[in-house]
């Protein structure tokens, strides 16, 4: 119990958001009741997200508009200053502003961290608040609750070894999605390991009840799968070029295939056999998601949502793809 609480001294805490309003409330009260050393990186908030977080009794850095706001940056910035402030610490719990740690967790990720010094992220079980409330929360939900044991990568809600991040050169502030993931890779090559623990980690609360705002956080993920497979600096991320190519063939190609087609049959009928073959091809894609889910030990209804999900993304991150390859 002794050495469970030494470890905590050497943990701090990074939060970041813009405009979370009762979120980071509760994010930041589910992090200091256990650790007092914690930062909130602000990206130009309008809500009185900088006095909440003081007078919660943290420490706050705002982010200027002199360069693009990403989660990456603020988590760049919040470690930073939480280095300045706390240059004792080891370990450091990136949390995002719409996400509440379940209470144990923070002593159980340092405890892992402390008694593996090859482990450079450790992450847990992340749910969904109100998963069930509608599809869009519920598809989260399956996305957040990854395999336990050594992972490629994690989410954003993690804890990680700060010699590790620092070893790794950081999060790339450029990255509007698929930071995370990106430095895993850096940090994996540099020796260490990532790894999920079956243990609750937090509640994430997306606010996305709609299908407006899911579309434009794919499109950003689209978009990071993009930059990190051709980043022109030569230091692309191999790991990518699958989900690029799935992006362009199933939201690009085959779509574009499909309709043209379609149009073409109305002068030309038999050629509405090849649309069949398509939707078929589809069918097909979604079956083998739904399967993989299962075998995952999901229920049938979860795994269905999430394999139709998978398949509607792609479109979506098509979009992202052809936004990074006319704008960069």
């Amino acid at each position: 119990m002794k050495r469970d609480v030494e470890k905590l001294s050497m943990l701090g805490a990074v939060v970041i958001g813009r405009n979370e309003g009762e979120r980071l409330q509760r994010s930041l009260a589910s992090i200091l009741r256990d650790v007092p050393r914690a930062v909130y990186a602000d990206s130009s908030s309008s809500d009185g997200s900088v006095e909440r977080a003081r007078s919660l009794g943290a420490d706050v850095v705002v982010l200027d508009s002199s360069a693009r706001f990403t989660a990456a940056r603020g988590r760049n910035a919040g470690l930073a200053l939480l280095r300045r402030h706390h240059p004792g610490v080891e370990y450091v719990q990136f949390v995002d502003g719409d996400t509440e740690i379940a209470s144990g967790w923070l002593a159980a990720g340092a405890k892992a961290l402390g008694d593996d010094p090859k482990l450079g992220v450790v992450c847990g079980r992340l749910f969904e608040k109100d998963r069930q409330s509608n599809v869009f929360r519920r598809v989260f939900g399956l996305e957040w609750d990854g395999p336990i044991g050594e992972v490629r990568s994690c989410g954003g809600i993690a804890m990680m070894r700060i010699a590790a991040v620092e070893k790794a050169g950081g999060y790339d502030d450029s990255l509007v999605a698929g930071e995370e993931a990106e430095l895993c890779a850096k940090i994996r090559r540099e020796g260490f390991v990532v790894r999920r623990i079956d243990m609750p980690m937090g509640e994430h609360d997306s606010g996305i009840d709609s299908l407006s705002p899911w579309w434009t956080r794919t499109v950003r993920v689209g978009h990071a799968y993009a930059k990190a497979c051709f980043q022109r600096d030569g230091d692309g991320d191999p790991g990518k070029f699958k989900q690029v190519v799935s992006a362009v063939v199933w939201g690009g190609v085959m779509p574009i295939m499909g309709l043209t087609i379609l149009g073409l049959s109305l002068r030309w009928p038999m050629l509405a056999l090849f649309t069949v073959v398509i939707a078929g091809a589809y069918a097909l894609l979604a079956l083998k998601i739904f399967v993989r889910s299962v075998r995952m030990g999901r229920s049938q209804s979860d795994a269905w949502w999430y394999a139709v999900f998978c398949l509607i993304a792609k479109v979506p991150q098509f979009q992202g793809f052809l936004k990074y390859m006319v704008g960069g």
